[in-house]
């Protein structure tokens, strides 16, 4: 019998940011496929809108960037498309839908090593909307586990300072868990990490998370009130108080400073809004105080004289 013709392969060459491929495409059957275990996106990959994007299509839109596997060399591994590939594999598996088995692949002449693979991969989830919303966070954290914190800087291109930031605030977004929409945590996360750090200590941080959990925070905007509130002793303390809110805390900062009266008018003015700063948790406290009712009367007093001398 006669060897069958030779297949030709048409090499192409793909720069993907710093990144060199050399490629050349094809279909490949969903099950000569496997996933990358170190896949920098974490959380379920299950889409129905993207099974009806797939099958709208009569297939997947963007062909899979695969890589031959490392440990079977008929099989291979995904660089980017697991989500496609996932979704794939349930309309075959739960819908039995076999026209989607077959996948069109671009398929690199080489296995990628860890760090050219994260690279590739993120350089093309940057050219795509979701970046902006939850995943650079998310991919940050990711490489810190897989690859530590100097490395994950180097390949996402931002110093160690700024890696840092998108760890915490991807963190912080994982501890939002009763939000009305749960994609939107990474904004909250934001906008609470945007505030001065030496005045989110541990309780205040603690609070913020409670409240916005238990939805008497409800708008993500309303965190930058904080920004205010928690630079005064007073209103800070009112705000971590059970039943403290940020509308009762901004309450006792008083109006929005205007320009200070001279003289007497100007004390006067300074002693009202010193009294009116006090919360009502710290009153209750000196209630029934002998000193301080002393202090009052003798300072009613004084104001009564001072009124009628004016009045005249």
């Amino acid at each position: 019998m006669e060897p069958g013709p030779a297949i030709t392969i048409h090499w192409q060459e793909r720069r993907l940011g710093r990144t060199l491929l050399r490629t050349y495409r094809d279909t490949v059957d969903l099950y000569d496929i496997f996933p990358n275990e170190k896949q920098p996106r974490m959380g379920p990959k299950k889409d129905p809108e993207l099974q009806r994007q797939i099958e709208a299509n009569e297939g997947i839109f963007e062909p899979l960037l695969l890589e031959p596997h490392p440990d079977n060399r008929d099989k291979f591994r995904i660089i980017d498309g697991d989500r496609r590939w996932e979704n794939s594999k349930i309309l075959v598996e739960v819908q039995k839908k076999d026209a989607y088995r077959l996948l069109p692949a671009e398929i690199t002449d080489r296995t990628l090593t860890d760090e050219e693979r994260f690279r590739v991969w993120i350089y093309i989830h940057r050219q795509r909307r979701e970046w902006d919303t939850k995943e650079k966070e998310m991919v940050a954290y990711s490489l810190v586990n897989v690859v530590g914190r100097a490395s994950a800087a180097n390949i996402l291109g931002i110093t160690v300072r700024e890696l840092d930031k998108l760890v915490e605030i991807y963190d912080l977004s994982e501890k939002l868990t009763n939000l009305v929409e749960p994609g939107a945590s990474i904004t909250w996360a934001r906008e609470i990490k945007n505030l001065n750090k030496k005045l989110l200590s541990p309780t205040v941080l603690d609070n913020i998370v409670r409240k916005i959990n238990e939805q008497e925070i409800t708008n993500s905007k309303d965190i930058r009130k904080l920004r205010q509130i928690l630079k005064d002793p007073v209103a800070k303390e009112n705000f971590i108080c059970s039943g403290g809110s940020i509308e009762t805390a901004l309450r006792t900062l008083g109006p929005a400073p205007s320009k200070k009266a001279h003289g007497l008018l100007g004390d006067i003015e300074q002693i009202s809004e010193s009294l009116q700063r006090y919360s009502w948790t710290t009153l209750a406290a000196l209630k029934g105080d002998q000193q301080v009712l002393r202090k009052l009367e003798e300072t009613e007093k004084l104001l009564k004289e001072l009124k009628k001398a004016l009045s005249r």
